[in-house]
């Protein structure tokens, strides 16, 4: 019954980016808050096991000790095609002591978010999600409530910050360098 709750709770947080999957009508994105928690309130972050949009398994355990940054995104979503270039950028400037994963959610085949990262040139890991069930795992410590959102975790695998709509590379940097 709670899972089935979450889901409903997620469906509708998940319903502001657009009505459907294929357009931006309807939409109600973020306005880029960031919320930071302090390291003595910082809640465990869930253990993230997924199928990259090529199809092989990806494990939150392979980025231990590292900053993990949780994007999550859609390729029908006009404000997560604007963060791609700062996302991509960041990834790369953090190299050493971040690791990027992107959550694709709400496509309903892999055809388009893989062109989105080959028209973008991402070079991370993104895993898909297209129900949300990867995205229900936050739930109760640090959600995301929009699309586009970034989820940061900590070097000790702790939620520690959360970006609520489309970021910018010098935001991400920032907060990677201040969690690193």
């Amino acid at each position: 019954m709670m899972r089935r709750l979450l889901a409903v709770l997620l469906t509708l947080l998940l319903a502001g980016c657009g009505s459907a999957p294929s357009g931006t009508s309807g939409f109600v994105g973020g306005d880029g808050t960031i919320t930071r928690l302090a390291p003595d309130q910082r809640p465990p972050a869930p253990a993230i096991r997924g199928t990259t949009l090529e199809g092989a398994a990806w494990d939150s355990s392979s980025a231990a000790g590292k900053v993990i940054v949780y994007n999550v995104w859609g390729s029908w979503c006009a404000p997560c095609r604007a963060e791609a270039p700062a996302l991509v950028a960041a990834s790369r400037r953090t190299a050493e002591v971040a690791v990027f994963v992107g959550l694709n959610t709400r496509d309903l085949d892999t055809a388009a978010p893989k062109a989105f990262v080959r028209s973008f040139g991402v070079p991370y890991v993104n895993l898909y999600d297209p129900d949300g069930a990867l995205l229900l795992e936050f739930s109760g410590q640090l959600p995301a409530s929009a699309i586009p959102s970034t989820l940061l975790v900590d070097p000790q695998g702790r939620v520690a910050a959360r970006i609520i709509g489309e970021t910018t590379e010098a935001t991400l940097v920032g907060l990677i360098e201040d969690l690193s």
